[in-house]
Formats: C-alpha cells, sequence, structure tokens
C-alpha cells in the first residue's frame, strides 16, 4: 500500500512535495529534516503512545458506552463487538476501505446530528429558554455544604474567566491552537490522508472542507449537550457518587452520557435506531483511521529500520499485530480513564495532550520557518519538554480531580496551572531550549535543509503544475 505510493513517488522527485523526498510521515520528514534516527524514533514512538492514551481507549469506551445506555449491553462486551466489527472492514479494505466508509459515515452523522439538534431545541423551547432552564437545573440529590451540583454561572460564555474559568479564554485561544497544530499538521491521520489526495487541489479542497466541518460541533454537540444537562439534571448532572453508580457505573460523574440521554429520550423508534448507527459510524470510522495510520507509523518509522529487506506481507502482518497490541493495551486502559478528570472526556484527551503534543508543535513549526533549528537542538527540545510534560500528567494521575465535598490533597501548583495554560508554556519551554542548543552547536547542513525545505518559485511553480500519485489501496 505504501511502498505502492513511494514507487509512484519516484517521477515527481524534482518536484517541491513529500513525496520527491518520499515522505510519508511526520517522523520521517522530521528524521528527514535533522537526519539522524533518534528523532524519527522518539516521534514514532510518542504518536504511537498518544493514540492509546487519546484516541483509541477514548473511541472505545465512548462507543461503548453509547451502546450501553441505549441498549442496556455490558460495557466489555459492547467494547469487543465495537472492535470486531470495526477490525473487518479496516483489514479487508485498507485505507481505500477507510477513506470511502469515512466519507459516506460523514453525510450520514450531519444529517442525524441536524434532526437531534432540531428536536432537542424543540423540546426545550429554543435558545432562550436553554439559557433560562441550564441554570436552574439542579440535580435531585445533592451533597450538603457543596456547589457543585450548581450550573457554572458562565456556562453560557465562550471565552470565560482567564485565570478562573474551566475554559480559560487564553487557553482556548492559544493554548489550543498549538494543540490543533499537532492534530492537523503533524497527526498521522491527517497526514494519511492528505499524501492519499489525488493531486494537490483535492488535498487543498479536502483541508478547506474539513475546516467547514470543525464549526459544526458548536451547533450539533455542544448545544444539545447543554440541552440533555438541562433536561436530564438527574442523571447527566449527577453528583453524588452512589447516584452516579446506578446512572452510568461512575462514581466521579455522567456528564458523558448526555448526547445517548438525548437520542434515547428523544427520538422516536425509527430515528433512534438511525441515531445509533450514526454513533456507532462515526466512533468506528475514528477508530479505523487511527489503525491504519498507527500501523503505518510503526512499519514505516521503526520495524523497516530494523527489518530493511522486509517485504510488503512482512509489513502487512506486522502492522496488524501492532494495532492487534495497541487495543489491548487500550481496554486495560478503559477503567482508569473512567475515573479520570472527573470523569470528561472531553478534559482528559485534551488534558492529556497538553503535557505530551506541545513539544511536537514547537519542534515542527521551528524546523519548517527557522533553517537554523538542528538535530541537536530538536532533540534536546523535545527531551526536555517531554520530561515537563510527564511530569504534570503522572502528578495528574496521581492527583486526580476530588469528588464533590471531598477534600483536594493536590499540590497547589497542579490546580492553579490550567492544562491549556500548561501547553502554552511547554510549547515556549521547549522552543527556548531548541533555540539556544541549535545556536550552541553547529548548523544544519545545506543538503539537509533543501531536501525538505522551501525552494525557489520556480521549483514550487512546478509542483502546483503537477499531479500527485494517486489514492493509497
Amino acid at each position: 500500500m505504501l511502498t505502492a505510493l513511494i514507487r509512484k513517488s519516484e517521477k515527481y522527485r524534482h518536484s517541491f512535495s513529500p513525496f520527491r523526498a518520499q515522505i510519508v510521515t511526520m517522523p520521517e520528514y522530521l528524521g528527514r529534516r535533522f537526519g539522524g534516527e533518534r528523532i524519527r524514533m522518539y516521534l514514532s514512538a510518542l504518536s504511537l503512545m498518544l493514540s492509546v492514551f487519546t484516541k483509541i481507549s477514548t473511541d472505545l469506551y465512548s462507543g461503548a458506552l453509547f451502546v450501553q445506555v441505549c441498549l442496556g449491553w455490558n460495557l466489555y462486551l459492547s467494547t469487543v463487538l465495537m472492535l470486531v466489527v470495526t477490525a473487518l472492514y479496516t483489514i479487508a479494505g485498507g485505507l481505500a476501505a477507510v477513506i470511502y466508509t469515512d466519507t459516506l459515515q460523514t453525510f450520514i452523522m450531519i444529517i442525524g446530528a441536524v434532526i437531534l439538534t432540531i428536536t432537542a431545541f424543540n423540546k426545550i423551547g429554543g435558545y432562550a429558554n436553554l439559557e433560562q432552564i441550564y441554570l436552574q437545573a439542579v440535580p435531585a440529590k445533592t451533597i450538603p455544604n457543596t456547589t457543585c451540583h450548581l450550573p457554572r454561572p458562565d456556562a453560557m460564555h465562550l471565552f470565560r474567566d482567564p485565570v478562573h474559568g474551566d475554559l480559560p479564554w487564553p487557553g482556548m485561544t492559544l493554548g489550543l491552537t498549538i494543540l490543533a497544530t499537532w492534530y492537523w499538521c503533524t497527526d498521522q491521520v491527517i497526514v494519511q490522508r492528505s499524501l492519499s489526495a489525488k493531486n494537490l487541489s483535492h488535498a487543498k479542497g479536502a483541508s478547506i472542507f474539513a475546516s467547514y466541518l470543525k464549526m459544526l460541533p458548536m451547533i450539533f454537540i455542544i448545544l444539545p449537550g447543554m440541552i440533555s444537562r438541562a433536561l436530564y439534571p438527574d442523571s447527566v448532572g449527577c453528583v453524588d457518587p452512589e447516584e452516579c453508580m446506578k446512572v452510568c457505573g461512575a462514581e466521579v460523574g455522567c456528564s458523558n452520557i448526555a448526547f445517548p440521554k438525548l437520542v434515547i429520550e428523544l427520538m422516536p423508534s425509527g430515528l433512534r435506531g438511525l441515531m445509533i448507527a450514526v454513533m456507532m459510524a462515526a466512533l468506528m470510522s475514528s477508530l479505523t483511521s487511527i489503525f491504519n495510520s498507527s500501523s503505518t507509523l510503526f512499519t514505516m518509522d521503526i520495524w523497516k529500520k530494523h527489518r530493511r529487506g522486509a517485504s510488503e506481507k512482512e509489513l502487512l502482518l506486522v502492522g496488524r499485530i501492532v494495532t492487534v497490541i495497541l487495543v489491548v493495551i487500550s481496554v486495560v486502559w478503559i477503567p482508569i480513564l473512567q475515573s479520570a478528570n472527573s470523569g470528561q472526556l472531553y478534559v482528559y484527551i485534551q488534558s492529556v495532550t497538553s503535557y505530551l503534543a506541545p513539544p511536537v508543535t514547537a519542534i515542527f513549526v521551528m524546523a519548517v520557518f527557522w533553517k537554523r533549528t538542528n538535530e541537536a537542538g530538536a532533540f534536546w527540545g523535545l527531551m526536555v519538554g517531554l520530561a515537563v510534560g510527564v511530569t504534570r500528567m503522572v502528578l495528574e494521575f496521581a492527583f486526580p480531580p476530588p469528588r464533590c465535598g471531598v477534600f483536594d490533597p493536590a499540590p497547589s501548583v497542579l490546580r492553579s496551572v490550567h492544562y491549556l495554560h500548561f501547553a502554552i508554556i511547554l510549547c515556549a519551554l521547549t522552543a527556548i531550549v531548541v533555540a539556544v542548543v541549535s545556536l550552541l552547536t553547529p548548523p544544519p547542513t545545506d543538503e539537509l535543509v533543501r531536501q525538505t525545505g522551501r525552494h525557489s518559485t520556480t521549483e514550487r511553480n512546478s509542483y502546483y503544475e503537477s499531479t500527485l500519485p494517486g489514492t493509497l489501496v
């Protein structure tokens, strides 16, 4: 699959593109940019780790939770069934099947989300009523002498307090930009799709189309979730551990069931089946993308370095074995995920990403825009960023947010520095280390910069006029 892409790309070696350098992953790009293998190997391992902690485990858990709420099945039985169905068409069809099913499922998801959102707003009586009812939605069973059962007074504000807000506006604007740069520019799930485009125009058009789709979650995900919290405060907004265990099987809270709860309560039987299909399609679509990109990362950036003469059949087998191993680790991680970050999946994903991804963003941006960045600077920047980020992540898991009414023993620095603010600090720290070490050590050779850098206008124009290799199959 990928070797076919590389072979096809050889005739475009005179154009400025990742294909000219025969690059198929972001770690491979940085490996070519800086020379040596340690950066490439580290980034590949980090990407696989992020896949386990922030993608596969969360997708499996959220999908199984949705099935559990909608159909009453056991959480782990739902996980296994979802894995079996996903694995069947991923292994059978490869990346081509993943892309085609993703495209179809996207339109199904949008249709289903529109139907649910309209139904939910009709139920609550419009946006004006949502604001009023949401701020008054309090569960019947509360914990005495606490306020955690009360909705946040700033719930209807997009830009919240820069220090005490649950999503402070500096973190929302700059911190999330750092995380988004990591995901949209360097994550293999996105990179692989861009490289599979038929030509440059298709790659650009798909990116622009995806950016418009990213505007939809505010209307079709966030607002329906708030409606669910307003309509069903005893379940979605529960705070008592015993009550939450009855509702969703987690003591820390049940906000994760907001969307499936809305589906079960509001949708008629036929449309309920459509929405279940929509959610399962969304989750399996995400899983197939992660499975495919993770196997590509391991086989191309790690396995081929130790087995240079490996056949395509061997690479395919190794990729499937690695996928199975990642899935097993992810399933084992689910119980930890259930109780992390007050049981809120979004907060869990963004916080873990904030501890591990900002150094990669700093390295990638500096590698592209500052020719003086060298291998030593990039490597030590990554190592310092990893040490600081993992320290914060370990503290986060050692001192999880306490349940309502329970004393918080966490160090003050852990609670006073929001995870999105930490992402900004970590990215800046990494950039400083990279700059200092790069200036104190010899610059990279012209050949290293030239083979992956920006070229002359003539070369760029020849690239724009060319047609890139076809879709991966």
